[in-house]
């Protein structure tokens, strides 16, 4: 992912010119990080002694990560976070166009005396949440699970302010998903901006108490709509007028209750993309939850954070978030374009990778290259057998167990196979 040189070009950032030179080199503490990490039980100082064989305390190890300044995660991240996606990979384009998403989860830190004097708990309807939160937000590869860039609020910034910054990372040719926390007039003015720079085009569902001006109806059922950019507090004040495509469709399915989307899309020509296969296209959306999902309970599994800080902690997400990435192209590379990548099966992929790292790092001087290779190519063939099943094409009814709003109550977890329909409502 990194070269060993490029890290090397990190080792004079610390937080003080002061004190004695580090016992542990920035070119072995990043990657015992992100083993560290992926593997299951053990201290990060065992982790250690097993790929460097070099003894340090669990003490030692927390006063080596307490003084690493967060810009040497920073700069790792925009170094090993990049694209993937190649023409190899035609689940991971609608019509040419690179399927990116966008949003933001929540990690739980732990209560320990450091964060409990420094971090309020965020409120929650049954009261105070039970941990502070660091909020993270990734730019997602959505037919690969690759992040291609992530902000972390090491300084308590919010999942808004988060996406915002990603949206400089934005590649070219891209279609960009967003969800309803994104779909308001201020963030589709700096998502129409950030697209124009590099030649992108975004599809996000609107929220659908925001009023608009119509234009012309298309062919396909959807119109031109004019939104309003308004400054912040100042609701009778227009910045700028915005043209976009406004789509609605309900979403239905036999037996339950429908819904209605509201999509806005920098695609204007119905021709290009049609509005159905546009109201299709939104449920890729939903890979980013799948992502969190892989990252949350297969790498980390806990339920709250290992770090005893914030700001380790937030060093902990970063080395989650680029173990992901290592993971995306391993994953990839085992596919070689025979399956689609998100067949080859997460779980099976790091369960081999473990040992393989283990091996590489002990033998480092016992294995000749060609050796390392063999080995590199019967991992990648072995992983290619481990293929997760189809996808159903299913879903769960939209109810909650405990309801806050209109929805039903959930007794009991049911799903359902019938096919969805989706119809086109005039805006």
């Amino acid at each position: 992912m990194i070269s060993p040189k490029a890290l090397q070009s990190l080792a004079g950032c610390r937080r003080s010119p002061r004190g004695r030179k580090a016992r542990v080199p920035l070119t072995q503490l990043l990657p015992a990080l992100i083993f560290h990490f992926m593997s299951g039980a053990g201290t990060l100082a065992e982790h250690f002694f097993q790929l460097y064989q070099a003894p340090l305390a669990d003490s030692s190890w927390s006063d080596r990560r307490a003084r690493l300044p967060w810009q040497v995660f920073t700069q790792l991240m925009q170094w090993a976070l990049r694209p993937l996606v190649r023409r190899r990979h035609p689940e991971a384009f609608w019509r040419g166009w690179r399927l990116m998403a966008t949003d933001g989860t929540q990690f739980s830190v732990t209560n320990t005396p450091e964060v409990k004097a420094t971090q309020t708990k965020a409120k929650t309807r049954r009261g105070r949440a039970a941990f502070a939160k660091i909020t993270t937000g990734v730019l997602l590869e959505a037919g690969l699970h690759n992040p291609v860039a992530a902000a972390i609020g090491h300084q308590g910034q919010s999942e808004w302010e988060l996406a915002m910054s990603l949206l400089a990372r934005l590649p070219k040719k891209t279609l960009l998903l967003a969800d309803r926390l994104y779909g308001c007039a201020a963030f589709a003015w700096q998502a129409f901006q950030a697209c124009q720079r590099v030649g992108s085009h975004f599809l996000i569902r609107a929220r659908q108490n925001i009023q608009v001006e119509l234009g012309r109806r298309l062919k396909d059922g959807s119109r031109l709509v004019r939104v309003p950019v308004r400054p912040k507090g100042k609701p009778r004040v227009i910045l700028h007028w915005l043209t976009l495509r406004e789509i609605r469709v309900r979403v239905g399915r036999k037996g339950f209750r429908s819904f209605e989307l509201r999509l806005w899309t920098t695609l204007l020509d119905p021709k290009e993309a049609p509005a159905q296969e546009l109201a299709q296209l939104y449920a890729k959306r939903w890979e980013h939850e799948l992502f969190y999902r892989e990252l949350k309970h297969a790498l980390r599994k806990s339920e709250v954070l290992q770090s005893h800080t914030m700001e380790t902690a937030a060093q902990e997400i970063a080395a989650l978030i680029l173990a992901a990435a290592l993971l995306a192209q391993e994953r990839d590379r085992a596919a070689a374009g025979k399956v689609p990548v998100l067949r080859v099966s997460f779980i099976k992929l790091l369960e081999l990778m473990r040992p393989l790292w283990l091996v590489f790092s002990l033998g480092d001087d016992l294995l000749e290259d060609w050796q390392k290779r063999e080995l590199t190519e019967r991992f990648h063939a072995q992983a290619r057998r481990c293929l997760s099943s189809k996808r159903r094409a299913r879903s769960c009814p939209r109810a909650v167990r405990q309801p806050i709003s209109g929805w039903p109550r959930l007794l009991k977890n049911i799903s359902s196979q019938e096919p969805i329909t989706l119809t086109i409502l005039p805006p």
